[in-house]
């Protein structure tokens, strides 16, 4: 699979997608469009668990702050929630590396130009508490799979269920019942 990568440089390069390289999924403009059509994005991250869940919003926010500043407006989003990764992601933490197996996992759906794709990916790779990202156009609409409500259905049984013969009440049951009577009810469902 082919993905487009922002460089600094102001012209983009094709790579192959490889472990730990962040991306930008077909994000390049087609011949028709420029660079100030507005388009769809959307942005998937995970951000490091060793993040403190209070301070999720803050890292988030600078996120949004970037998408606002260069004019975008914002469609939908999935907050960051810890999450087990399929794979052990390996990251540079001071002069060791560090691998985690679990991460906050969030995403943003936004309109904008071009210019937004730009400035987050300069934004996410200075911060350190972003392990990956992708970047890629998309819809509008809401493409999430939906998950399907259990449908309860009929299960035919095989064998015969014995019906016991019900006796209606009568008014002996209601009146206090001695334990002569008692003992002779007992026997007779013992015999049964």
């Amino acid at each position: 699979m082919q993905v487009v990568s922002n460089e600094t440089s102001s012209e983009e390069k094709e790579i192959e997608v490889s472990g730990g390289a962040d991306a930008l999924l077909d994000v390049a403009p087609s011949k028709n469009e420029s660079d100030d059509t507005l388009q769809i994005y959307e942005i998937g991250y995970h951000i490091a668990p060793a993040v403190k869940e209070e301070d999720l919003e803050k890292i988030v926010g600078a996120l949004r702050a970037v998408i606002e500043k260069e004019g975008g407006s914002f469609i939908t989003e999935g907050a960051p929630s810890l999450t087990k990764l399929a794979y052990s992601i390996s990251v540079r933490e001071g002069e060791r590396n560090v691998d985690y197996d679990r991460a906050y996992f969030g995403w943003i759906k936004f309109e904008g130009r071009r210019a937004i794709v730009r400035a987050l990916t300069e934004s996410l790779k200075q911060n350190p508490n972003y392990m990956r990202f992708i970047i890629w156009k998309t819809v509008r609409e809401d493409t999430r799979a939906r998950m399907k409500a259990p449908t309860l259905r009929e299960v035919k049984r095989t064998d015969t269920i014995k019906s016991s013969v019900r006796r209606a009440p009568s008014e002996e049951s209601t009146a206090p019942v001695s334990e002569a009577d008692l003992e002779k009810a007992i026997q007779e469902i013992t015999e049964e």
